[in-house]
């Protein structure tokens, strides 16, 4: 069943088809990573919503069968049989067993539209199964003038460019004729082979019943929390990346350190100065004694340090080393 395709916008197309032919750390990569996890997940889940919003079954919940095609034909003197579940009945088409020769409609156009067009069977051909190109006008039509012709079943193969995708067409008020869609591919393979007088014939059998996994209310709910947990994950992977108020505070009293720093008095120390003598103190930060054209801080409490030593510490500690003095609130 991975090449079935059940949307609602099938019988649309068909109705259309009448009148168209810097280096972060290790702390802020794990973030962004985080980040990014959280995004991508949010992303699926969104799309998955809107997936379901378009895929949504129809309120009757119809079943759709598949088909068996056991096909036949002879390649030189080698007869060739091929049995595969490889199209789905019509919506409208009754579930039985039909076989016959596959014959093609007369003329270059092979979408069997025009109200007069023939088939070409081979004689004393009794059961006969008409392939039809999708397109052009609506499947009932082509079903209805098929079975006109004396058709036993329909069989149409999709749009090129789709592959072997197939879903179950509607076709109200064809009668008792059998109606299956192919994929394009096989129903290429199965035109060429015609094309070149091969004779195939096929047997139609009734494959499997699907019945669509959950009811209308039932997928309309999932739909509602996948998109309510879709707007969850958006909105938790926008607030990792706002930061914090504990992180803002800091980043401010930062900030507010660096500016009072920038305030603070800074000396060069000269010969002569009482710092630079044998018996003065030292720097204790670094406990070097200080020299002529070391560049010092004093802070608001009087003490000063080398300016190297001091503005690392501040910014740490935002203190002074020797009596605790905060700059801030000085």
């Amino acid at each position: 069943m991975a090449n079935l395709i059940v949307s609602k916008q099938a019988d649309l197309l068909d109705r259309m088809a009448v009148n168209q032919p810097k280096q972060a750390s290790g702390g802020t990569r794990l973030f962004r990573m985080t980040s990014w996890k959280q995004s991508f997940a949010s992303s699926c889940l969104l799309r998955f919503s809107i997936f379901l919003l378009l895929s949504l079954p129809d309120a009757e919940g119809k079943a759709i069968w598949t088909a068996h095609l056991n096909i036949t034909f002879q390649v030189g003197n080698r007869v060739i049989s091929k049995l595969g579940e490889t199209g789905v009945f019509g919506n409208h088409s009754p579930l039985e067993k039909v076989a016959g020769v596959v014959v093609l409609p007369e003329g270059w156009n092979q979408n069997a539209c025009k109200p007069m067009t023939n088939f070409s069977r081979p004689a004393l051909t009794e059961s006969w199964l008409a392939l039809i190109e999708r397109g052009g006008c609506t499947f009932t039509h082509k079903i209805k003038v098929a079975a006109q012709k004396g058709a036993n079943g329909v069989i149409i193969y999709n749009y090129p460019g789709t592959g072997n995708k197939v879903f179950p067409m509607s076709h109200q008020g064809t009668g008792n004729v059998v109606a299956v869609m192919i994929g394009n591919l096989k129903g290429m393979e199965l035109f060429h082979l015609i094309q070149k007088r091969v004779h195939v014939t096929i047997v139609i059998e009734v494959g499997r019943r699907h019945i669509p996994w959950l009811n209308h209310h039932i997928m309309s709910l999932f739909t509602f929390m996948a998109a309510a947990v879709s707007c969850f994950f958006l909105y938790c992977a926008r607030r990792a990346r706002m930061p914090s108020a504990a992180t803002r505070r800091r980043r401010q009293i930062k900030a507010d350190v660096k500016k009072a720093i920038g305030k603070l008095e800074l000396r060069v120390l000269k010969e002569g100065d009482k710092e630079v003598d044998v018996n003065g103190d030292s720097c204790v930060v670094c406990f070097d004694m200080y020299k002529p054209k070391d560049t010092v801080r004093i802070l608001t409490c009087k003490h000063l340090f080398h300016k190297a030593c001091i503005d690392p510490w501040l910014l740490a500690r935002r203190t002074c080393p020797m009596c605790k003095c905060d700059i801030l609130k000085v």
